[in-house]
Formats: structure tokens, C-alpha cells, sequence
């Protein structure tokens, strides 16, 4: 009860914070370019085992290089600064942008579909190195995250520690990760803080500030 309250005092400390973030996400996503969608998907491909804020800078650096190093695999790694895993992450942009997004109207076709659990399904589907993880914090962060969990490393360190979890996984298919995520809404809802709160809650817990 007490590590319970923990997360409530740090909820009534950020709640403001978290709502106008998320507020901004979905205001945000509703006026985004599919230029600006498209480097967000980018941010989100970089992430796994990589701390967000390199990951953002190095996006940031592929903006400032311009569009026509997208063209080039070793192009994209040399603005990856920082990333664990720079050549598959490269060869991920690179496909995506040229197979995908110059080809398709991805993100039209995405936001066409209704709910965001089958938003979630079809870019794990149709965006090579899309996790369940990596498409959620995606959605999120283009103002479709109701009601879905970012399973990071830091929030399953935190679900274990309150005993959602028994053991962190080093690896989550898709029926685990769905499984984790409805547990950690009936916690959500035993707290009373919104699944899509509860995320930046434990990253605050960890990481001392909110990020993308």
C-alpha cells in the first residue's frame, strides 16, 4: 500500500504535466504533416535499448541534413549518435521511407483504421522493426494512445516491483505483451490513474522528469 501511495503522490505532483502533455500529443497529431508523422516514426525506431534523448537528437540531426540522406543507408547511420544498433535502425528508416512513405499513403491508410489497438497491430504488421513497445509509444506520441501501455524496460522494471510481473522478459511476443499491458490497466484502474498517466508516472519514478 505504501509503494502505492508512492506512485499517487508522484501523480498529484505531475498530473498537470501529464495532462497538458498529452493534450499537446493529440492537438499536435491532429495538425502534423505526414512530414512531421514521418520523423516521429523515426524517433520511435530508434528507441529500443537506447536512451530517448539521443534518440531525438539524432532524429533532429536527420531534419537538419534534409530529406535526401534518406536515400542513403550510411548517410542515416552517420546522424545516429549515440544509438545501440545503428545498422539495422538505419536500414529501418531507409526502408520505411523509401518502400513505405514515398510509395503508400501510410499514415493516411493508419489513420483510417478506428480503434488504436488495430492502429497498433497494422504498423507492427507493415513497419519492418516495429515492436508492440515501439508502435504504442508511436501512437502516443501522434495523439493515439488511449488506452494502450509503452512496456519499456523502465515501466516493466516498475511493474515487477509492484508485483504485476513475476519476471521481466527479455523478450515479449505479442501475446505476452498484451497480457502484461491488461494487467497493468486493472492496475491502473485499482489506482485510478488512466493507463495512458500511468506510463509517464513510472517513467517519472525512474527517470525524474516527462519526455516523448
Amino acid at each position: 500500500m505504501k509503494k502505492n501511495e508512492e506512485l499517487l503522490k508522484i501523480y498529484k505532483k505531475i498530473k498537470k504535466d501529464i495532462v497538458n502533455r498529452i493534450k499537446e500529443f493529440k492537438r499536435n497529431g491532429k495538425n502534423m504533416t505526414d512530414n512531421e508523422i514521418l520523423y516521429e516514426l523515426f524517433f520511435c525506431l530508434l528507441t529500443p535499448q537506447s536512451k530517448a534523448t539521443l534518440c531525438w537528437s539524432s532524429v533532429e540531426k536527420i531534419k537538419k541534413e534534409g530529406e535526401k540522406i534518406l536515400k542513403e543507408k550510411e548517410k542515416i547511420k552517420s546522424c545516429l549518435y549515440g544509438v545501440r544498433f545503428p545498422n539495422n535502425k538505419s536500414k529501418y528508416i531507409h526502408h520505411f521511407y523509401n518502400e513505405k512513405f514515398l510509395k503508400e499513403k501510410f499514415f493516411q491508410e493508419l489513420k483510417n483504421i478506428e480503434s488504436n489497438f488495430e492502429k497498433r497491430e497494422f504498423l507492427v504488421k507493415n513497419v519492418k522493426g516495429m515492436g508492440y513497445k515501439e508502435a504504442t509509444h508511436f501512437l502516443r506520441n501522434i495523439g493515439y494512445g488511449n488506452d494502450l501501455a509503452i512496456l519499456d524496460r523502465h515501466i516493466l522494471k516498475n511493474l515487477k516491483e509492484y508485483s504485476i510481473i513475476k519476471n521481466i522478459p527479455s523478450s515479449i511476443s505479442r501475446k505476452r505483451y498484451i497480457e502484461i499491458e491488461e494487467d497493468m490497466r486493472k492496475f491502473s484502474k485499482k489506482l485510478d490513474i488512466p493507463l495512458e498517466n500511468l506510463d509517464f508516472v513510472l517513467w517519472y519514478k525512474e527517470r525524474g522528469f516527462i519526455f516523448k
